[in-house]
């Protein structure tokens, strides 16, 4: 690998609606990728109309934070003519770069909208450097490195091309078993299209083996009576290896997860905001986050965790046999709209009590405990709890509570 270098890598954050925007504005992102209303390669969230997206552009550049479009299904024939009124919506909104792999899609990108940054997606499946500097002679600002690249052959792009060329890379989220996300099996087991933003997630299902002649009787692939979760792969999580990371090049680190709740971006987008700022004030090759960044890792919903392909390919502890869900051991109790006198008010998002120990969590510091104490609704009335979501409320607190800070609490 190159020398380490001490210069800050982008902050990655992903956004699937305005609530997650808003949260990963606040927790630190310095960029926050989006999908629009079509052309995606997230169908499930509920994405942005235009006029939310140049809201959401506007209170990005506000905070000198950049806003990145996804584009990067593949279109069919049908759909081309529609391509470049969107790409021009998108520009009028302000976006900073589109996020292509079609290269269809690039040449109307750079014919309609030339003055936008273009990003080539992880679709594309960039592996080398030869393809890197192709897309870069092409007009590409960025390159999206295949999820199949250990740090070292992404070293090896980062020497061997311009210093001009960005490279962003996976540091987070969930792995797919394909790759690269060219997948066919959920167009073929339910009709819903991988490459076109609508994967159903077969490889997490669970599979058993069904002999033909006896037909409903099924036997474990594995030793496990319940079957096995053969194409189930593990989430990745980087958090402890940012000196590597930054060592390779990389200018981007990116989050996975538009699909994902508005909780998750938080936790996510704040502990890596912290760690990247911690390496910044040690950037040593030893350098390691606090223990209470990487227990962050642990409150969210997720699988368990490996390091991807970037030590190499991860035979032996890519893939979970026994579990295809989530694991979920933390809940948002209530956000913080305002703190005064002495009280935090805020917005229920679920059911707590009179006399709970609530845990805050909020940007640039260590989360921490405070006591639900003369808890009352938003007509100033005692109550002995909370039960309604959305409902107002307002609590006496020991410890002052910013605005937009989260109240979470352990299952």
């Amino acid at each position: 690998m190159s020398e380490i270098q001490t210069s800050a890598p982008e902050l990655l954050s992903p956004a699937g609606d305005t609530e997650r925007f808003m949260r990963a504005l606040y927790f630190g992102a310095d960029a926050i990728y989006v999908g629009g209303s079509a052309f995606g390669m997230r169908a499930a969230p509920s994405n942005f109309t235009f006029d939310e997206l140049k809201s959401a552009v506007n209170a990005a550049h506000e905070r000198g934070v950049k806003v990145y479009l996804t584009c990067n299904t593949v279109p069919m024939n049908e759909e081309i003519e529609k391509i470049p009124e969107f790409l021009q919506s998108a520009e009028d909104c302000g976006v900073d770069a589109f996020i292509i792999s079609d290269m269809g899609v690039m040449s109307l990108a750079k014919k309609y909208c030339p003055n936008v940054d273009i990003h080539i997606s992880t679709q594309a499946g960039i592996t080398n450097y030869v393809s890197a500097n192709a897309w870069y002679e092409l007009g590409a600002s960025r390159i999206v490195t295949a999820r199949e690249l250990s740090l070292d052959e992404i070293a090896s792009i980062r020497a061997k091309t311009p210093k001009e060329l960005e490279i962003e890379c996976f540091v987070h989220g969930a792995m797919c078993v394909s790759f690269s996300g060219r997948c066919l099996l959920s167009n073929y087991l339910v009709g819903r299209d991988s490459n076109r933003g609508d994967c159903a997630q077969p490889c997490r299902w669970q599979y058993s083996l069904m002999e033909k002649t006896r037909d409903g009787e099924y036997f474990p692939i594995d030793e496990d009576e319940n079957g096995t979760y053969i194409m189930n792969s593990k989430d990745m999580c980087m958090i402890e290896h940012i000196p590597d990371l930054v060592k390779a090049g990389i200018t981007s680190f990116k989050i996975e997860g538009r699909a994902k709740s508005a909780y998750y971006t938080s936790v996510i987008t704040n502990a890596y905001r912290q760690a990247i700022d911690g390496y910044l004030k040690n950037p040593t090759d030893s350098y390691k986050p606090e223990k209470w960044i990487i227990d962050e890792m642990y409150k969210v919903s997720s699988r368990d965790y490996c390091t991807g392909f970037y030590y190499g390919h991860p035979r032996d502890n890519a893939q979970i046999y026994y579990d295809g869900g989530y694991k979920r051991d933390w809940s948002v109790m209530a956000e913080i709209t305002d703190f005064n006198d002495g009280r935090a008010y805020g917005i229920q998002r679920n059911r707590f009590f009179e006399g709970d120990r609530l845990e805050v969590l909020q940007r640039g510091c260590e989360p921490f405990e405070v006591t639900v104490t003369d808890l009352r609704d938003g007509a100033g009335e005692k109550i002995d709890k909370a039960p309604h979501p959305m409902m107002n409320f307002s609590f006496l607190c020991d410890k002052t509570v910013e605005k937009d800070a989260l109240l979470r609490k352990a299952l």
